[in-house]
């Protein structure tokens, strides 16, 4: 290849003094990211291709330099590995320990970005200079130590790597329950690791690109190393070329085969397009495996997992996107890893995290709170000089610490005296208490200082008012009894079943005979009679006395349960919410309560009450004492808070009170742990679990009573009400009944009048309209019951 077209660079200045005063048409280097991303730009404007195999981050976007080819595997591309890694042994949380420059910080977005679609979070992302003294290694592996995340992601070049790993086992760090993974900048440079590096290393993970050790590898192999002694007389023990060196050679192939085939020379018109379009048109097998840039970025399929075992590394895996992690190339559908070898020599992989980091059982925080101790109450013995926790929320959340898949060693921590919520928090948050159990609020600004687990409680903001006489609407209350449909439906049956009724009986029975009105005013009397079953029509038809028995049997049933619901609501009637809703309140100017310390009342002042109309309180028997007294006379004429302290109230004021209007949706009751604390992922996931929500079920009714107790009590009017669905079998049943019968009937006049019908029907010879009419004349007719009534007169005289 000559040098007029392409210089190897490993330097900025030199770089940029060659393409302005060399005329050069293509540079290889340099081999760091900062210098990378100057001379990008630089060969961007000067229409120069630059060959580069600096680890430098996605930022450099082909759209941006187009002119910049990455010929060495961007470092974001390893996210999805580390994620399915992480995934694969359920570690929900990890430490990201990155070099601080363009190659370390390259990886931290899109890992990010990935991690969450695998539920797992970055709890800390520390930068470390790249000249970081031990002491300042020291400081940040302590804080790492005294997070409860044992998971560490380092991202950097080898040189840093190794002092953030010896710094690591000094600090015991390398040891049993720590996971270290590590990227492809180490992985990729294992195998010149030296062997004090490799003691520092035991159990590390790391990933490096996959080369097929294929002849090719191997003869160049045996030719690096003699070419090395050759050159290097003092040194003995050569390494195998690293995949970064192999990436190098074919870079070089790549720009001199580009050269060769499509005949670039320094004549060229456009030289620095021609000669780009020809590296991005070459695709090769090389030593690093197959060739190839899409957007000018080297396409990488494969990595290798390996340990980092003893004095070498241990290949346990492979990865690809398609594929994923799987033991063998040979084959890729047995999913998995081989076993790994982690710090301290444990075969089994650690849990990823630790409750302390001094082994102390955790500390939980308990509010000392003043009412509705069936949540949390804090008890004092003066003899013993001891305290006690317990209510609903400790009853929880020991249940549910019971159905952990791992042991979890705790003691309750009190506090001694009232405090707010907020600076118990703030213990969790600062990481001087472990959890905090109680009855806690989820809220967005809390969610930005502590992990909560789900909740655990019933979400959602409603009121209690008080239960009075009502009369409003007495006159009308009959109606309520059925609903409007069902009345409806109820009044079209009625005429149904007369009509029916009357097609059956008019040709036959003279007691449905007369004019047209007085045959309607039959049909109505008729079906109305049978609500009192006082219908004195005698029926001649088997059909009809058969629609009639299930007619009566349908209003029976109708009128017996109008007559019990009737009964319950002038019973009940008598007690009705003074206030439907939260509009009601507003609209009357009337005072509310709320519990004071709660988020209530932000929420109340929100919704456009005024801060002289909310009225804070502390007891359960201060709900109650407000409530009686009323609006008017300096008491409230509702209390507003959650759903957990409403029950709280009408487990032991169920009498006259009740609870109305909707359910706003409120946060619910969480238990509060660190940020990053996978605790609160376990905890969450056993709430969910079927047994441990029958138990949950029956500590509430231990500290609640029965939920549906108050309800029966207090239930309003509209609990008595009657809708059609009650009834839709027995509408189903006459409704048939009464069809099929007037179908039979229909039937059998048909076939009785058959001949007369087929003569009055011959004799109109006109459209179709007047031989139907004609058709309903006969129908209509009583000759029958004539003939039939002059046939009884004759056998009478005879």
């Amino acid at each position: 290849m000559s040098l007029m077209y392409t210089v190897l660079c490993a330097d900025v200045l030199a770089a940029d003094d060659l393409i302005r005063n060399d005329k050069v048409q293509a540079i290889i280097g340099p081999l760091t990211s900062a210098e990378a991303e100057y001379i990008a730009y630089l060969g961007n404007r000067t229409l120069t291709p630059i060959l580069s195999l600096a680890p430098v981050s996605a930022a450099l976007a082909p759209s941006l330099t187009p002119f910049f080819l990455h010929t060495a595997p961007i470092a974001s591309s390893q996210a999805k590995l580390i994620a399915a890694i992480l995934d694969m042994f359920k570690w929900r949380t990890a430490s990201l320990i990155y070099e601080d420059s363009t190659y370390g910080a390259g990886i931290t977005p899109e890992l990010v970005y990935i991690l969450q679609g695998y539920n797992t979070r970055v709890t800390d992302s520390l930068a470390l200079p790249i000249d970081a003294t031990e002491s300042y290694l020291d400081t940040l592996l302590y804080h790492l130590k005294e997070n409860s995340t044992r998971v560490f992601i380092v991202h950097m070049l080898p040189d840093l790597a190794a002092r953030v790993f010896h710094r690591a086992s000094v600090a015991n760090m390398m040891s049993d329950g720590y996971v270290w993974i590590a990227t492809a900048g180490i992985g990729s440079a294992v195998d010149s690791l030296g062997p004090d590096r490799f003691h520092d290393m035991q159990g590390v993970v790391t990933f490096r690109p996959y080369v097929p050790a294929t002849d090719r590898v191997m003869n160049f192999t045996v030719r690096f190393k003699e070419r090395f002694l050759l050159e290097n007389s003092g040194i003995r023990d050569v390494p195998n070329p690293s995949v970064p060196l192999l990436w190098a050679y074919d870079t070089a192939w790549s720009l001199a085969a580009a050269i060769n085939k499509y005949s670039v020379s320094s004549s060229t018109p456009g030289t620095g397009r021609t000669l780009l379009g020809a590296v991005l048109n070459t695709t090769f097998d090389g030593l690093a495996g197959r060739f190839r840039l899409v957007n000018g970025q080297l396409q990488l399929s494969t990595y290798e997992v390996v340990n980092i075992i003893g004095k070498s590394a241990r290949t346990v895996g492979f990865w690809t996107p398609e594929s994923g992690i799987f033991k063998n190339l040979k084959a890729t559908n047995e999913k998995g890893i081989k076993q790994i070898l982690w710090p301290g020599d444990l075969a089994i992989a650690p849990s990823g995290w630790s409750m302390s980091s001094t082994g102390r059982p955790l500390r939980i925080a308990v509010p000392s709170r003043l009412g509705f101790n069936q949540l949390v109450e804090v008890s004092y013995s003066l003899r013993t000089n001891t305290s006690f926790v317990t209510g609903y929320c400790i009853d929880v959340f020991d249940a549910l610490v019971k159905n952990l898949p791992y042991p979890v060693a705790y003691q309750y921590v009190p506090s001694t005296i009232y405090s707010s919520y907020e600076e118990l928090l703030s213990l969790v948050f600062e990481k001087k208490a472990d959890v905090m159990v109680g009855d806690t609020t989820i809220s967005m600004s809390r969610m930005n200082k502590v992990a909560f687990t789900m909740p655990f409680t019933d979400t959602g903001l409603s009121m209690i008012v008080v239960l009075k006489k009502d009369s409003s609407g007495s006159m009308w209350i009959f109606l309520q009894p059925l609903t409007s449909t069902l009345w409806i439906t109820s009044l079209a049956f009625f005429f149904l079943t007369g009509f029916v009724v009357w097609a059956i009986e008019h040709r036959i029975n003279p007691e449905f005979h007369g004019t047209p009105w007085q045959q309607f005013g039959i049909i109505f009397y008729f079906a109305f009679s049978t609500l009192v079953f006082s219908h004195k029509e005698k029926l001649e038809s088997n059909l009809s006395r058969f629609v009639v028995i299930v007619w009566v049997f349908v209003v029976l049933i109708l009128t017996s349960s109008y007559t019990a619901s009737l009964t319950s609501m002038l019973t009940v009637q008598r007690l009705q919410p003074t206030v439907t809703s939260v509009q009601d309140l507003l609209r009357n100017g009337d005072r509310v309560g709320y519990q004071n310390g709660s988020i209530v009342k932000y929420w109340l002042e929100e919704m456009g009450f005024h801060k002289k109309d909310l009225l804070g309180y502390v007891e359960v028997e201060e709900y109650a004492e407000a409530l009686q007294r009323g609006s008017g006379n300096g008491g409230v004429s509702a209390i507003v808070d959650e759903v957990p302290y409403l029950k709280i109230f009408l487990s032991k004021y169920c009498e006259g009170y009740t609870m109305v209007g909707p359910t706003y949706k409120l946060g619910g009751f969480g238990f509060a742990f660190p940020i990053g604390s996978p605790m609160a992922h376990d905890v969450s996931q056993a709430i969910m679990t079927p047994a441990v929500q029958q138990e949950m079920a029956w500590i509430e009714r231990k500290w609640f009573g029965d939920p549906g107790a108050c309800e029966s009590k207090s239930g309003g009017i509209n609990s008595f009400r009657l809708s059609f669905s009650n009834f839709g079998g027995l509408f189903l049943i006459t409704g048939m009944t009464s069809g099929l019968a007037l179908l039979i009937s229909l039937s059998i006049f048909v076939y009785q009048e058959r001949d007369k019908l087929r003569a009055a029907l011959s004799r109109t010879r006109s459209m179709s309209l007047q031989r139907l009419h004609t058709w309903l004349e006969r129908l209509g007719s009583t000759e029958h019951t004539k003939s039939t009534i002059n046939h009884q007169e004759a056998d009478r005289r005879v």
